[in-house]
Order: C-alpha cells, then sequence, then structure tokens
C-alpha cells in the first residue's frame, strides 16, 4: 500500500525587525501560529534587527548567507517573511534561495483560499488575491514559472492559476467586484426584512482563534465547525436564537481578526465586515487563556473603532475560564466549551435589549 497523502513542506520564518522597541518575539509567535495553521512544518526561523532595508532583499547580505545555509541544511521548501515584500524583492531571494519565497500577506491569504468554502468567501478571497498579485507583476512573473503560481501562497478556489497579464487580472477585479456587490445589494435587501420584522441582531466578534464559534455552536446548539487554530472558519454564519420566551436574535459568526490584516483582504472583506458591525449588538470574545490576551482585545478594539463601531453596543466576554490564568471580578468570564456562565451572557443580552 501506497500513501496518497500530500507530503507537507517544510517553512522557514524570517522577521527583519527595523524599530529595536517593538516585540519581537510577539510577531514571530503569531507568524509561526499562521505557519502552523497552513499546514506547514517549522523547521526554522532568523531575526535580523537591521538599521534600513537592503535594496535588493531586505535582508542583510550577511544574514541572507545565514539563511542560504538553513534552507539547504534544513532541505526546505519554503520561507515566510514576517515583512511586506515587493515583487522584485521576491524574485531575487527566490534565485538566490532557490526555494519559494511568500510574504506574511500571501499567507494569510493562502490560508483564506484554503478555508474559504462559499461562493462569496471564495469571490473575496480570489479578489483579494488579484489586488495582491496585480502591483507585483513585474517581480514575481520571472520567478513563477520555477517555484510554481499555484500552491503555498498563491493557491485558490480549485487551484487554478493566475494569470500574470495586467489588462487579464483588471478585467478580472472588475468582473469579481461586480458579482460582491451584487451579493452585497441582496445582503441589505434581507438587512431591510430584518429591521421590519424588529428581529434583533448580534454579533460574535473577536480576535481569532478566541472561541467564537464555540460560543456559537453552544449558544445556537449548532455545529459551526471549530479547531484550535488561526481562521479555522471564514464564512458567516447566522442562526436563529431563542434567549426566552420574550426575545430572540439572529446570531452571526464572522471572521476573526489579526493584527496588520493585509489591506487586501479588509478590502475584499469589507461587505461581510460592515454588515457584521452592523448588527444590533456586538459580543467581543475574548481568549482569556492567553497570554497576549491584553494587545488581541486592544487589536480588535482598534478594528471596531476604524469601522465606526459604537462601543456603547459592544458586549466583552473572556472565554476559556477553565485554563489557569488571573480573574478580575469586574469581568464577564465564560467557558464556551464546558458551558459555563453562558446564562450570564444570556442575561447580559437581555438586560441590553431592554434598555
Amino acid at each position: 500500500m501506497y500513501s496518497t497523502e500530500q507530503e507537507k513542506q517544510k517553512a522557514i520564518m524570517v522577521y527583519v525587525s527595523f524599530n529595536t522597541k517593538e516585540d519581537v518575539q510577539t510577531k514571530m509567535s503569531e507568524l509561526k501560529s499562521l505557519i502552523t495553521a497552513d499546514d506547514l512544518i517549522l523547521v526554522g526561523e532568523l531575526v535580523q534587527f537591521k538599521k534600513e532595508p537592503d535594496i535588493a532583499y531586505l535582508i542583510g547580505t550577511g544574514k541572507l548567507e545565514e539563511l542560504k545555509a538553513l534552507v539547504d541544511s534544513q532541505n526546505a521548501d519554503i520561507v515566510v517573511f514576517q515583512n511586506s515584500l515587493s515583487g522584485s524583492k521576491i524574485n531575487n531571494l527566490e534565485n538566490f534561495l532557490e526555494c519559494k519565497v511568500i510574504d506574511r500577506t500571501m499567507l494569510i491569504l493562502d490560508i483564506f483560499a484554503v478555508r474559504a468554502k462559499s461562493n462569496e468567501g471564495k469571490l473575496q478571497v480570489e479578489l483579494a488575491q488579484l489586488k495582491y498579485t496585480l502591483p507585483r507583476l513585474s517581480g514575481i512573473a520571472g520567478s513563477s514559472g520555477r517555484f510554481g503560481s499555484a500552491g503555498v501562497g498563491m493557491r485558490g478556489p480549485g487551484e487554478t492559476k493566475l494569470e500574470l497579464d495586467r489588462r487579464k487580472i483588471e478585467k478580472q477585479i472588475l468582473n469579481k467586484q461586480n458579482e460582491l456587490n451584487n451579493l452585497k445589494k441582496n445582503r441589505e435587501v434581507k438587512s431591510k426584512q430584518r429591521v421590519l420584522s424588529n428581529i434583533k441582531t448580534v454579533s460574535l466578534v473577536g480576535y481569532t482563534n478566541s472561541g467564537k464559534s464555540t460560543l456559537m455552536n453552544t449558544l445556537s446548539k449548532s455545529d459551526v465547525f471549530t479547531q484550535d487554530m488561526l481562521f479555522a472558519t471564514l464564512d458567516t454564519t447566522t442562526r436563529k436564537l431563542f434567549i426566552n420566551e420574550n426575545l430572540s436574535i439572529l446570531l452571526t459568526d464572522t471572521v476573526g481578526f489579526v493584527s496588520d490584516l493585509p489591506h487586501e483582504l479588509v478590502e475584499a472583506f469589507n461587505s461581510t465586515l460592515e454588515e457584521s458591525v452592523g448588527a444590533d449588538l456586538l459580543i467581543h470574545v475574548v481568549d482569556c487563556s492567553d497570554p497576549l490576551s491584553a494587545q488581541k482585545e486592544q487589536i480588535t478594539l482598534d478594528v471596531l473603532k476604524s469601522l465606526n463601531v459604537d462601543p456603547n453596543k459592544i458586549i466583552t466576554v473572556y472565554n476559556k475560564m477553565d485554563k489557569p490564568h488571573l480573574f478580575d471580578e469586574n469581568k464577564l468570564y465564560i467557558s464556551a466549551k464546558q458551558n459555563k456562565n453562558i446564562n450570564l451572557l444570556k442575561q447580559k443580552i437581555i438586560e441590553y435589549f431592554n434598555k
């Protein structure tokens, strides 16, 4: 018998820091989680502190030699940069390292491409990929033939190869934008119908992997896919939920936030985000077991602020209370997985709408 399962690719992560005061470890930790979420095996990492970027490679020539030795010794298939890379830098790095090179944005786009299931989700990801590719055509065109424009970093629904032609990509962007606009109009009609029927809407928001989908399942007795990884679920899911005999709501689970979310994705998912934050109430789910929970909570609040969300319609709940951490008596702690304090959350929802 022979295994037909595709062998996982080996990855090395790299970060070039131009700010000595920033928390490099936090950025590398999140990049590691993203690499794992994309089903890659991390086999090495490299950090360089530098005053200014190298014109050709971003990373300094000495570290570049060190990186090449690491790639060869680990037999790595792909190098993932935390930094954003231009098309020419990607081309230069691939020629020197003799392996595929992607940046954090390409990695996130790849995760989204694999996870998107709905027609709208796939359209949004394809649009983001096209917008990312367009300004980098001159650089990536030279390298895609050797390492493939499909595969990690350039996957799309159906593993289709992106046509490296500016006019074709511009036309595809326009077509997909029109399709998404039509879907947005349909959502707006449904939204108006909900307003007329006086059905209250509630959205679950928060950093990715905070437990939103698990809370969705616990509250609505549904079966939304959940897994302990970044961006386990992308497609927006809505369920009707009866809080008590006097209150029924439409509960929506949204895509999770992440620090420095690529603007191509923010633009592509804009209509979905608008609908989510336009709900009557937002439940901000925070993973209180995460050592970086405070930073991630603030990142989500910053994103919501940028979307002009009224802070008075946000209820913050601290999930995963079953895991060890420090308690604050002024906060609402729950465990979506173990169904702890869910009734307290329901009571908060009732009190909000009674106001």
